[in-house]
């Protein structure tokens, strides 16, 4: 069963802004976007715009969100387009924690989403570089580098309890088969990618700060420039690689309407091929690190859809079955592509 969006209510609104200095209220309305277990305000005030977050539960340890922000205010200072976090009144940590949730205030930024050009596309590969090369030098705690969607337990575990979580779904009935070949296929296609990528010396490799959730819908444009990075709970110490080959999968798949099953199969590889030539034009890849795209955006993908799917047996408002048929798709069709991927990715 899918999990409802999540909502702020007015007592809780007006409980957490008591923590904050932001000026008299004018307005406040729900942005219905981004994680449904993460309620978002615009918060209208005499002194300006200003975004109300409640993160969602397993992203709001201290540690992640004292990273989060340090990040942010370092990202500010080197130039990038990154919202401001708004620090309480009072207390020491610059978020808010009452009842056992957390919430944060930050700057509000307008702009205009994705649009799927040649240009943007370049432009989100391009600042995630500079995202890359301006994290350099701040310090971070190593224990930090758990997570993330590289060979992970928390995806193989998932793919272990799809079966049982969705069997009973008037899609299944009477293509349990059907759905168990599915699972074994991507089990195995993720456990072949991880494999490839240890092999590559991935354990060597040495770890930045990457964003964790590098996608369009992360990142908002004014014509054809990025105007700010959001999105920043996912955020970890791991390979940078990592969000180089997300970027390139998330900014080149195909969906369309709700649904899966109609879905094409195919990538769109000149918005791959744009993603990865605005990268390299800031920061170059070493050779091993190219070999492992490919491998490493089969591992994304999988692991995008298995974990919300083995949690709740929906991926958003779809059933898992039709986003498993059509990720299966996709796996093979990345595979089948490999090749003509690699002519470029690794040159």
């Amino acid at each position: 069963m899918n999990r409802p969006r999540q909502h702020l209510t007015l007592e809780e609104i007006r409980e957490v802004l008591s923590h904050y200095d932001l000026g008299r209220l004018r307005h406040a309305r729900e942005l219905v976007r981004g994680s449904r277990q993460a309620p978002k305000m615009l918060i209208e005030t005499d002194r300006g715009r200003f975004l109300l977050k409640r993160r969602a539960p397993g992203r709001d340890r201290t540690d992640r969100i004292l990273l989060a922000h340090a990040l942010m205010r370092h990202l500010r200072d080197r130039g990038l387009p990154v919202p401001r976090p708004i620090p309480p009144t009072r207390g020491e940590l610059p978020f808010v924690r009452i009842n056992d949730r957390t919430y944060e205030v930050f700057e509000y930024i307008d702009g205009e989403h994705y649009d799927s050009s040649l240009e943007q596309t370049m432009q989100a590969g391009r600042t995630l570089a500079r995202f890359h090369i301006a994290a350099i030098g701040l310090r971070t705690d190593p224990r930090l580098t758990r997570g993330g969607y590289h060979d992970s337990q928390t995806v193989r575990g998932g793919l272990n309890a799809v079966p049982t979580r969705i069997a009973s779904h008037d899609s299944v009935v009477g293509r349990e088969a059907e759905l168990l070949g599915i699972v074994q296929e991507l089990f195995e296609r993720y456990d072949e990618a991880a494999e490839q990528v240890r092999r590559l010396g991935y354990e060597s490799w040495p770890p930045g700060i990457v964003h964790g959730d590098w996608h369009p819908g992360n990142l908002l444009f004014r014509g054809q420039r990025v105007r700010a990075v959001l999105d920043f709970d996912a955020v970890r110490v791991a390979p940078v690689v990592l969000d180089v080959a997300n970027g390139m999968l998330q900014f080149s798949i195909l969906r369309g309407g709700d649904q899966p099953e109609t879905w094409p199969e195919y990538f769109d590889l000149t918005r791959m091929r744009r993603f990865y030539l605005g990268y390299r034009s800031r920061r170059m890849l070493t050779e091993p690190q190219r070999q492992a795209l490919i491998p490493l955006m089969l591992e994304s993908l999988i692991a995008e859809s298995v974990v919300p799917i083995a949690a709740t047996g929906s991926f958003g408002d779809m059933p898992g079955f039709g986003v498993l048929q059509t990720v299966r798709r996709k796996v093979r069709w990345l595979l089948r592509n490999a090749e003509a991927i690699r002519a470029w990715a690794e040159s």
